[in-house]
């Protein structure tokens, strides 16, 4: 592990050591990405969500940018000062397009390093946007508190659903909000297809070993949370839109 030019990167923070397990999950994580054509240069960060219309990701962008963009205004239009949290923000472009928020506060969180000193480095012009380089699950917040916490398709990264959002109802201020976005989750019974199509995939990418990362969440875990579907795609108006993104946007409150 190594630490970023602190005269270049001075929105980030590296405050313990990497576990081995980490450092296995990023290199298998970085290695399918860039396999896929998903890791993006400086001047493209900088761009997203918008990618021209020949990108090879044209489609996942295009839904992406509209559940972003939605987020934005939603959180927006609560017209206060707001502490924001995004769990798993990668590259950043999502928690920069919250910075955008008037009166936001973000804090970008994640273990894959390699994508963090990107965002750092393309964002660091944003002066209410930071990232710290970490795991949720280790205390790193320490007693922190927010009134928004994120996760944008990183919740399947996470073995445990029901315990990810019990620990981050914990980072979450009274009446405070936790947002998951562009991830699936699935009925019971669809679970053991979905673990080998995911095996199948990473195979062909030449790295199977992906697979042991990626979980298949089953929705009724939902069930002992405060939660709405603020969109579901399964639902009647939903199904008419030929467009229609064909994952959820869940709110859960706090106590």
């Amino acid at each position: 592990m190594y630490l970023p030019d602190s005269s270049i990167l001075t929105n980030i923070r590296v405050p313990g050591r990497t576990r081995a397990q980490d450092v296995l999950f990023e290199k298998a994580y970085i290695t399918t990405r860039g396999l896929e054509g998903r890791l993006s240069a400086d001047e493209e960060l900088i761009r997203l969500p918008d990618v021209p219309e020949g990108h090879a990701h044209y489609k996942e962008w295009k839904l992406r940018k509209w559940s972003g963009l939605r987020l934005q205004r939603y959180l927006a239009h609560k017209k206060r000062s707001m502490e924001i949290l995004e769990i798993g923000c990668g590259n950043g472009w999502l928690s920069h397009l919250m910075a955008d928020i008037r009166g936001a506060e973000v804090m970008g969180l994640d273990i894959n390093f390699t994508e963090l000193q990107q965002a750092a480095r393309v964002f660091s012009d944003a002066p209410n946007l930071n990232f710290i380089h970490g795991d949720i699950r280790s205390g790193i917040l320490e007693d922190r508190l927010f009134d928004t916490i994120i996760f944008s398709s990183t919740i399947e990264y996470f073995p445990f659903l029901k315990k990810i959002i019990h620990l981050s109802l914990t980072y979450l201020k009274p009446g405070g909000e936790l947002h998951v976005i562009d991830s699936q989750l699935y009925n019971p019974d669809q679970i053991e297809l979905e673990r080998k199509r995911t095996l199948a995939y990473y195979t062909s990418l030449g790295y199977p070993e992906m697979a042991d990362f990626y979980f298949h969440h089953n929705v009724y875990d939902l069930r002992p949370f405060h939660h709405k579907w603020i969109y579901n795609p399964n639902a009647f108006l939903s199904r008419l839109w030929k467009g229609r993104s064909p994952y959820p946007w869940i709110r859960i409150k706090s106590n």
